[in-house]
């Protein structure tokens, strides 16, 4: 009968070591699709900040353009307002050309009467003879008209020539100041022409790079979108991994379960077993003291025969024997698995609400600090359903119980190291790893926590541990 329980019981050890495979290849799932979610979350953070930092450099392009816009309207305004000069310019140029017309209609005249008083000059020999005139007067009278008259040609000539000079000078001083404003004018307005040509570039360059940049942005709005979209697609598969996970502790708790059955079966066979030859060792005892008596009663029978009379009548009868009364031994009654504290150490933070520095956070166990290596055991008999790293946690181990037909799950998080393998069947007080400092921890120390059920990824039935262990 032993031998049966015997391979019961190793065949409830050999299916939970078979599935411990498949639990730690999802664990595994799990593990990757958290590290792929945190490298998202990172990336989708770096992302965040390019667009920021192109956000901010499209704001200062914005700036620039808007600087540029305003000189852009200034220096239009100055052309503009050159334009209006240059038709200024040019009403001043029409109104001089016109006088400059005049000048040389005045100057074509005299040119031609100096032409022809030439021609007479030249027809007469070549020289006017004013004494002639003069020496033919017929009176003083006359000679002085003469003499008057010969003054006014001399003079006319004099300041018809003047007047051709100064013409002629004036003239060419005009033309000279038109053209040489009109030149200034159109230099004034081709530079600033350039000025705007120039502007005009710097905004195009400028309006380019904005082009550019938000092109930019849009591209890394979409790889957002994409790692977004990847990101809730590995939330959805760590989600799914976590069921099947859970479904696993399930099947771990209920081999725990049945192997509990089995170990109490086993042991109620072994009392029955005892209580058995107990009550076969009092019968046979029982069995024996009456033979003994019966037979010390038949001798003492036969000794009264052989004796006289009188000593047989003066001599007082032997007491009969009291059968003794047997007494079984007592058999060892087994108490249902408590809890035990996991680890020594100083109780520093207990389970509930705690404030973090930078907000409030649920603490769903108990922490226990004290060095680095501490022994950490098993708060209860069980089976490994995890040993490995687990985001926050760090190294972690999982238990999976079944205590009194309960599943039960216990965890420690932090660990330095960790001596036991998953699917392994553990008893309590067994070593478990040692305590540490790694995963989202602040100090070494053993983070603890129990669960009515199995261990699930948002810890919904976690319990406080203080109301199973003394801390």
């Amino acid at each position: 009968m032993l031998t049966g329980l015997s391979s019961v019981l190793a065949l409830s050890v050999l299916v939970p070591t078979a599935s411990a495979d498949k639990l730690s290849e999802l664990e595994q799932k799990k593990q990757e699709a958290q590290q792929q979610q945190s490298e998202l979350n990172s990336g989708i953070s770096q992302k965040n900040n390019e667009m920021a930092e192109n956000q901010s450099t499209l704001e200062k392009i914005m700036a620039q353009i808007n600087e540029l816009n305003a000189k852009i309207d200034e220096t239009k305004a100055k052309i503009a307002s050159v334009e209006g000069d240059i038709e200024q310019t040019k009403g001043e140029i029409e109104e001089l050309r016109a006088s400059i017309e005049e000048l040389q209609r005045k100057i074509d005249e005299r040119a031609a009467l100096l032409q022809e008083r030439a021609r007479a000059i030249q027809l007469s020999g070549g020289s006017v003879d004013y004494i002639d005139v003069l020496l033919g007067a017929n009176s003083f009278v006359d000679f002085i008209d003469r003499f008057s008259a010969v003054n006014t040609l001399i003079d006319a000539d004099r300041e018809i020539m003047r007047e051709q000079a100064a013409d002629k000078e004036l003239l060419a001083k005009q033309k000279a100041q038109v053209e040489t404003k009109l030149a200034e004018q159109e230099n004034r307005r081709a530079e600033l022409g350039k000025l705007k040509a120039s502007l005009d570039g710097q905004k195009a360059q400028q309006a380019g790079l904005v082009k550019d940049l938000q092109a930019e942005q849009n591209r890394l709005a979409s790889e957002k979108a994409n790692m977004v979209q990847q990101r809730e697609e590995a939330i959805d598969v760590t989600a799914e991994l976590e069921q099947q996970i859970m479904a696993e502790q399930e099947r771990l708790a209920e081999l725990a379960r049945k192997a509990e059955e089995e170990r109490q079966r086993k042991l109620a066979a072994e009392r029955a077993a005892q209580e058995k030859a107990a009550a076969e060792a009092a019968a046979r005892q029982a069995a024996e003291e009456r033979a003994a008596a019966e037979a010390a009663a038949a001798s003492a029978k036969a000794k009264a025969s052989a004796s006289s009379s009188s000593s047989a009548a003066s001599a007082p009868a032997p007491a009969p024997k009291q059968a003794s009364t047997y007494s079984a031994p007592a058999v060892k009654q087994v108490v249902s698995s408590n809890f035990i504290r996991p680890t020594s150490g100083r109780y520093t933070s207990k389970f509930g609400w705690r404030d973090i520095g930078a907000g409030q956070e649920f603490h769903q166990g108990v922490d226990i600090a004290n060095s680095v290596g501490t022994n950490v055991m098993a708060a209860a008999g069980g089976f490994v359903s995890y040993a490995g790293s687990m985001g926050g946690y760090g190294n972690v181990v999982i238990l999976t119980h079944s205590i009194n037909g309960q599943t039960h799950a216990t965890v420690y998080a932090h660990l330095s190291s960790i001596g036991v393998g998953v699917g392994q069947s553990v008893t309590q007080g067994q070593s478990v790893g040692k305590m540490g400092n790694t995963g989202r921890s602040f100090g070494s120390h053993l983070h603890f926590e129990i669960h009515v059920g199995p261990w699930n990824g948002g810890r919904t039935n976690a319990v406080n541990p203080a109301n199973y262990i003394s801390l």
